[in-house]
């Protein structure tokens, strides 16, 4: 199957990305809940319908009324929320339909890219996948090219919030600046200065222990809402893939007969 467009459905924001023969062209960040904005990106985009669509995402009910949407404009949807539908992947964790499908897609991106393991015919070099976005995850693919699994903590905004929502003094504060100064002189710079280097400490030491688990180095790849934020704080090469996830549901949805 041949998507027109590919859609993820997140916590915050909803992902668009218009495709065209070998990949997505352009990407598009939406509110959720608001016909009039997609409608606008359609008229943007100058596409005209009825157009393919493939739409993932970890919202469900938000997913639903997109579709639901989409269907009334008279487009076709194919929805992607089942580790099953993933031909190109395999799911090496007890119960592979509970893993989130969006970490499971940006492992079908990174198996596209996947390097040949130099000593081990069929095999590759591991990968490593950072999604940055309100929850951060962190996920291991190893030399099979298998999902192994990973590691969730809250992101850059969640954690600030948490700090707010859960003491009486302390300010909402927004990251907004890679690499603060890690003295913060200030309540507020003090806030922004342990939350980002929280977030990267973990990713950093997530990093670490997953490339001392093999015997080859792994590549990085990372993603997110906050990828572009965090990444001169990541210690290793990372590859910033904006469209990673949009890319994945793309792979998933030409694999299907």
């Amino acid at each position: 199957m041949k998507p027109d467009v590919v859609v993820d459905v997140g916590n915050t924001r909803i992902k668009w990305g218009r495709c065209e023969a070998s990949c997505v062209a352009a990407m598009a960040s939406l509110p959720p809940d608001a016909p009039e904005a997609w409608q606008r990106q359609l008229a943007h985009w100058k596409v005209q319908g009825p157009l393919v669509w493939a739409v993932s995402g970890v919202h469900p009910a938000r997913r639903a009324a997109l579709i639901d949407w989409l269907r009334g404009q008279k487009h076709s949807v194919w929805q992607l929320e089942k580790s099953s539908q993933l031909t190109t992947l395999r799911v090496a964790v007890p119960e592979p339909d509970k893993a989130g499908i969006d970490r499971l897609l940006n492992a079908v991106a990174a198996r596209s890219r996947a390097e040949p393991h130099p000593d081990a015919q069929g095999h590759y070099k591991p990968t490593i996948i950072i999604d940055a976005g309100s929850a951060v995850t962190v996920d291991f693919l190893d030399e099979p090219g298998d999902f192994k699994g990973g590691a969730i903590f809250p992101g850059l905004r969640l954690m600030a919030q948490a700090l707010h929502d859960y003491t009486a003094l302390l300010p909402t504060v927004a990251i907004q600046q890679p690499e603060p100064d890690p003295i913060g002189d200030s309540t507020t710079t003090a806030i922004a200065s342990g939350v980002y280097y929280a977030v990267a400490g973990g990713i950093n030491l997530l990093i670490q222990r997953y490339k001392a688990s093999s015997r080859f180095d792994s590549l990085v790849f990372l993603t997110g809402g906050d990828a572009a934020l965090l990444q001169p704080g990541i210690a290793w090469e990372a590859n910033l893939w904006p469209e990673m996830t949009l890319e994945g549901i793309r792979l998933a949805a030409e694999a299907q007969p």
